[in-house]
């Protein structure tokens, strides 16, 4: 009984000292952004960001970016992670082996390498924008595949997927159907959160887009936090409440939909 008592006590000092060490600086930085007009406290350096034509550019550039690796690393990860599962499960440690590559290989010797081998005859990518983007979404999807295998991966491990799978076979389903209608419905929140996380990423990177020499928002901040004082916590602020602003549009479309193995997306 005593124990009980004391628990909620130790988990409220710990959950104190987070929010002070989280909370903190982040307070700092916003506190500092507003001082860009001298002796007043305002959103100045808000208003400077916001009506730079280059910060809309390169955002909605990063943005393209994030959108084009999502979709091509679910289209690649989805299919791989569910035939590991269901067909090659002895093969599943060497899979996650080679996701995990992309925490040892640093992405200054992974844009090197690109720019290497896809910037000379057979395949040249470097010569023009849209080859070259291409490029930069190969790149991010090699850095972002830890992340989202990792959250498909958690999620394929949540559901049955061999029941799912017998179940939609016996109703003729393809194999098609069967990851349209049956798996990915029931992956939601881990494909959201691994889109996520992909995002983040993608928004933030800055070598990769920088020695690719694309318009992307990580070189933008780089390169404005070179010029200016305040602007750079501005949009530190911003960034971190659009993530927060993402992290609760999952927390409303997966809301009640955890552990509930659905088919045809439905009941």
């Amino acid at each position: 009984m005593a124990s009980l008592r004391r628990f909620p006590l130790w988990s409220w000092l710990w959950v104190g000292l987070g929010a002070i060490y989280f909370l903190l600086p982040l307070y700092a930085t916003f506190d500092f952004s507003l001082r860009a007009s001298r002796g007043v406290l305002g959103p100045a350096a808000y208003r400077n960001v916001l009506a730079d034509p280059q910060f809309i550019r390169s955002f909605s550039f990063s943005l393209e970016m994030a959108a084009l690796t999502i979709l091509t690393s679910l289209l690649i990860i989805v299919p791989t992670a569910y035939w590991v599962h269901l067909r090659l499960p002895r093969l599943r440690p060497v899979v996650e082996f080679i996701t995990l590559l992309p925490f040892v290989i640093p992405p200054i010797v992974l844009v090197f390498g690109l720019i290497r081998i896809y910037s000379r005859p057979p395949l040249v990518l470097t010569r023009t924008p849209a080859t070259t983007n291409i490029l930069l979404v190969a790149g991010y999807m090699v850095i972002a595949l830890p992340y989202m295998y990792r959250a498909v991966d958690i999620g394929l491990r949540s559901i049955d997927i061999r029941t799912l799978t017998e179940a939609a076979q016996s109703l003729g389903a393809s194999t098609f159907t069967i990851l349209w209608r049956v798996i990915l419905p029931n992956l939601r929140a881990s494909v959201l959160s691994g889109a996520l996380l992909t995002l983040a990423m993608v928004v933030g990177e800055l070598t990769l887009a920088q020695y690719l020499a694309r318009p992307a928002f990580g070189p933008y901040m780089a390169l404005l936090g070179q010029n200016r004082a305040y602007e750079p916590a501005a949009l530190a602020i911003m960034s971190f409440a659009m993530t927060w602003a993402a992290m609760g549009g999952i927390q409303l479309l997966t809301r009640g939909r955890a552990g509930q193995a659905q088919i045809g997306g439905g009941r």
